[in-house]
């Protein structure tokens, strides 16, 4: 039944999202429910990525933005942050490997061990040349901490210029700020997922979300279907945007 509705509705799809967002929410909550522990949820969610871009493959969307650790989560304690940084520093390969996606990390990497960055610029470099998805892996990640690096960059870049403060407070726009962000020279996003059935950006994506639709999904993310993917599209679809009007 699923995979009728499916079809249908990726037949009448007419419009779709060309950057999607997704906040991976869940692996825990859906390993106490499974009675697994939880790094065996982290490592299902984490399962579920290659399947996810799949199918934003088969709908032609050329970028996703992929919350996996937020900067609030380098403060969980060791025994849970090291086997996930582990978990997300395989993915994060397995993706660079697969040679479909261009990996592109997002965040704060002087926040994260350096091994795990190291792995993250690797799958960079690796891929830089892929002519694919634009797969945005956000890890150590905080909306609030990409503005600020993003005007302490602006600043310094002004200030190896000898621009005066009072010139630069004069002339600063909103597109210079954006031109120092992570996602610099990417679409906002036109569409924000968040699974588990929390309703709340929760600080991802703060400053591109401005004119962003939102779709909740109840599915935790390790259970999210292909068939729920199509719903969110759907909706996307169905929605008249106006653009913050």
């Amino acid at each position: 039944m699923y995979g009728l509705y499916g079809r249908r509705v990726e037949v009448h799809l007419a419009r779709t999202p060309h950057h999607i967002g997704v906040i991976l929410d869940g692996n825990r909550r859906w390993a106490k429910a499974t009675g697994g522990s939880t790094a065996y949820g982290h490592q299902r969610g984490a399962d579920k990525i290659s399947e996810f871009l799949g199918w934003c493959d088969e709908t032609h969307v050329k970028v996703v933005t992929l919350w996996m650790l937020s900067t609030d989560n380098l403060d969980r304690p060791a025994d849970e942050l090291v086997p996930l940084l582990g978990i997300i520093e395989d993915a994060v390969t397995g993706l660079a490997a697969a040679r479909r996606w261009k990996v592109n990390p997002v965040g704060a990497l002087d926040l994260l061990p350096q091994h795990t960055a190291d792995v993250l610029k690797r799958a960079a470099e690796e891929t830089a040349g892929i002519d694919g998805i634009t797969v945005n892996v956000a890890v150590g990640y905080g909306g609030r901490h990409e503005i600020a690096d993003a005007v302490r960059s602006l600043l310094q870049e002004h200030a190896g210029r000898g621009t005066p403060i009072e010139e630069l407070a004069e002339i600063l726009t909103v597109e210079h700020i954006s031109e120092h962000l992570y996602t610099a020279n990417q679409p906002d996003p036109d569409l924000i997922i968040r699974t588990s059935g929390e309703q709340r950006l929760s600080g991802f994506l703060l400053w591109q979300s401005a004119h962003s639709e939102f779709y909740f999904c109840e599915a935790y993310w390790p259970a999210f279907r292909k068939v729920d993917f199509l719903r969110a599209l759907r909706a996307f679809e169905q929605r008249h945007r106006r653009m913050g009007l």
